[in-house]
């Protein structure tokens, strides 16, 4: 069994994440679990979630990165459910030796994640943490699935429904067509203001 501990902050808004989870949930053998979906109270039932982590063999931790970081939902459910006596301490085995897979979706490429990026570090940097909540847990730490460029790759490959998304898929084909060097997950007017990248509106 694998477990998925899927935590987006606004699931029917998501582009990337709802792809993977739409995928994911279509497996057989996968606990999906849409932690913003079950707990939108933030009153989480860390007796369910303890019993899901105990059927699975690999448990996936998959989320949208917020601030170099899990989302609120998510950093208040390793609290309560990865507790004293079960998941570490005395006593606490209960996830000893199942492996665990990290899958954050970033909105900028490898190149933002650089000395010389807008985020001044590579990715790696950010994982410690998380790492080591499973590894303090007794879990296998698996290589992580970083899922880069998520806007990117949404505005190419995914549906967009609303009006704004598809404003938002126009604006950024304009990029890929007037800035052929880079620029290109640019997707919205208040980006370019910041990066200073505008693009002149063509004279009909």
């Amino acid at each position: 069994m694998i477990c998925v501990v899927h935590a987006h902050p606004y699931p029917s808004r998501s582009r990337t994440n709802r792809a993977l989870a739409d995928a994911l949930r279509a497996l057989p053998g996968v606990d999906f679990r849409s932690l913003y979906d079950l707990y939108p109270d933030f009153d989480i039932d860390a007796a369910a979630e303890q019993k899901a982590l105990e059927q699975a063999r690999l448990v996936v931790w998959m989320h949208p990165v917020l601030w170099y970081s899990v989302p609120a939902l998510l950093k208040h459910w390793i609290d309560k459910v990865l507790a004293y006596g079960w998941a570490y301490g005395e006593g606490g085995h209960a996830l000893s030796g199942k492996h665990c897979l990290w899958v954050p979706t970033a909105g900028g490429d490898e190149r933002d994640f650089a000395p010389a990026g807008i985020h001044g570090h590579p990715f790696a940097d950010y994982a410690p943490t998380v790492e080591q909540t499973a590894r303090f847990c007794g879990m296998r730490w698996e290589p992580p699935y970083v899922v880069y460029d998520a806007i990117h790759y949404a505005c190419h490959q995914l549906p967009m429904r609303s009006p704004v998304l598809r404003h938002l898929r126009r604006h950024h084909i304009r990029h890929h067509h007037a800035r052929q060097e880079g620029n290109f997950a640019i997707t919205a007017t208040f980006w370019d203001r910041l990066f200073r990248t505008e693009i002149a509106a063509k004279r009909r």
